[in-house]
């Protein structure tokens, strides 16, 4: 889904994320950050009102072209006020439980399109000396990549001295509506041409690689149970319904070196030992409440990053999305990953990432006022494309600081829609992988035993591919001398090249219950707007 070259337009994909919103089911990314000691709201306010100009777009709200022909726009508010986007939270009782829950309240409710898409929540009261930050950004703003390279602008690597304001960019004069129309006109037909070509010239080279992923003599009963993406609907799990809302919201964490040496030990990659668990997950989950998973599939739509040299701070998406389905069935922690692996590696030779976002750009050849009609509709129709979205995003492995105060953890968020009523959103930061999981609160009423599951499954994969990370020296002389160390050909090289980190306990049932949503003191900036 690439950008438009005209910056103050939103690109096709962008513009598909904006549409298919519809009230009571936002669109949006965002996440949950946990971080050390209070800090003072104001200076917070200070701090980001000092980055601002620095993020331009966020300083801008989506405009509509006349009868919605051609891309929406690109805009500076008139009338930005800081007030509209920042604010402060008060827990009542300080919990993990509370947080999750305001988390998911906020998730809930789609934004103001009056303002620029975005927003942050201080939330203060959490126990144990620490503060919430609660980000919100709308998916037409940014894709996952985007919003990690947004927060790690925001913080700093290091405690700095905030710098000081700095002036806010001149803002035009919005355009008359018979400019806006005109352009509108020029630049949908400009698209439709250019989105045809396009199509033509990527279709044949798709062609071309096709054949040689294939070898030239593939047969097509070995091509269709490689991929039956291609030749089987997705079958409905029981959190396949349609979506009403309220959310609910979820996280748990697991050490990034014992993930990597997991990799080592089986030979896959990162993404495929976390798609591995999450598939795991899906399928203790469905087990728990009673389902019989014998010959049943999941089929995963996970996006991939398009994105070249510009980098995660580059606005708007960049992706594509490849459905991987894989076998629900399978108990042995090895031989899922290992069927996972098979499927992934095959979806890169396939180059199926290039093929979907081919298709997925003929939508652009819809004309702006269907697509504007049409999208809120589509999430209310009993159409199961895939049973879940899981989006892995690589964070920066060093610790990230707001005014002096570093963030301990950061939990990722994705939306839900449509029938796929739960989704899960991975991020790795500074040396652990966060879950994040999103889930309609008729769907799965129990979303706290995602993050039982996962924990478990993650450990049952370690132990079984014996990629144990060693213990800290700590750990180790409260143990009695027992047996000598294994050989070092049974460790992996990978599980001693980093840090070990302790597994998370699991938490029981009863600690695992997710709070109401708290009663809150809400408190907004009073302040006027970027100077």
């Amino acid at each position: 889904m690439e950008n438009h070259k005209d910056g103050d337009r939103l690109s096709w994909g962008d513009s598909v994320f904006l549409n298919l919103e519809r009230e009571g089911m936002p669109l949006n990314v965002g996440s949950v950050s946990v971080l050390e000691g209070k800090i003072p709201f104001q200076a917070c306010l200070r701090f980001v009102e000092s980055k601002l100009p620095l993020i331009p777009r966020y300083l801008k709200r989506v405009v509509a072209r006349p009868f919605n022909i051609g891309l929406p726009s690109w805009e500076y508010d008139p009338e930005f006020d800081l007030r509209n986007h920042v604010r402060r939270v008060t827990l009542k009782h300080g919990t993990d439980g509370e947080l999750k829950a305001l988390a998911g309240n906020l998730f809930s409710k789609v934004m103001d399109r009056q303002h620029p898409l975005w927003d942050l929540t201080l939330v203060h009261g959490l126990k144990g000396n620490r503060t919430g930050l609660i980000i919100r950004m709308h998916h037409c703003l940014v894709d996952g990549i985007g919003g990690v390279g947004i927060v790690s602008a925001l913080m700093d690597p290091n405690a700095v001295t905030p710098p000081k304001p700095r002036r806010k960019p001149h803002v035009p004069e919005p355009r008359d509506a018979a400019t806006s129309l005109l352009e509108g006109l020029a630049s949908s037909y400009s698209d439709f041409v250019n989105r045809i070509l396009s199509a033509w010239s990527g279709a044949l080279d798709m062609a071309e690689g096709t054949v040689a992923a294939a070898g030239g003599n593939l047969a097509t009963e070995q091509f269709s149970s490689l991929l039956p993406e291609l030749t089987t609907s997705t079958e409905r799990l029981r959190f396949n319904v349609i979506y009403r809302g309220p959310q609910k919201f979820a996280w748990a964490e697991i050490p990034l070196a014992e993930v990597k040496a997991i990799r080592h030990a089986c030979g896959t990659s990162v993404n495929d030992v976390l798609l591995a668990l999450v598939t795991a997950t899906i399928r203790d989950y469905s087990e728990h409440h009673g389902d019989s998973l014998k010959g049943r599939l999941v089929r995963i739509m996970v996006p991939v990053n398009l994105r070249g040299s510009d980098g995660p701070a580059n606005p708007g998406n960049h992706i594509s999305l490849v459905p991987v389905t894989i076998p629900l069935g399978i108990h042995s922690p090895k031989r899922l990953l290992a069927a996972v692996h098979k499927r992934t590696e095959f979806l890169k030779r396939a180059r199926a990432a290039e093929l979907v976002s081919l298709f997925g750009g003929l939508i652009g050849v819809f004309p702006g006022p269907m697509q504007a009609f049409a999208g809120p509709m589509i999430s209310r129709v009993p159409f199961t494309p895939f049973n879940m979205v899981c989006t892995s995003v690589p964070g920066p492995q060093f610790p990230l600081y707001l005014l002096g105060h570093k963030m301990l953890q950061w939990y990722p968020y994705v939306p839900v829609g449509g029938e796929m009523a739960v989704n899960c959103a991975i991020l790795s930061y500074n040396g652990m992988v966060y879950f994040g999981f999103s889930g309609d609160v008729h769907a799965a009423p129990d979303l706290w035993r995602w993050e039982k599951f996962v924990k478990q499954n993650f450990v049952e994969l370690r132990d079984a591919a014996g990629a144990t990370a060693p213990r800290k020296k700590a750990e180790r002389k409260k143990r009695a001398p027992v047996k000598k160390q294994r050989s070092k050909t049974t460790t992996s090289r990978a599980a001693t090249a980093h840090v070990p980190i302790a597994v998370p306990a699991v938490r029981s049932s009863s600690e695992s219950e997710e709070a109401p949503v708290p009663r809150v003191v809400e408190e907004s900036v009073l302040v006027q707007s970027v100077a």
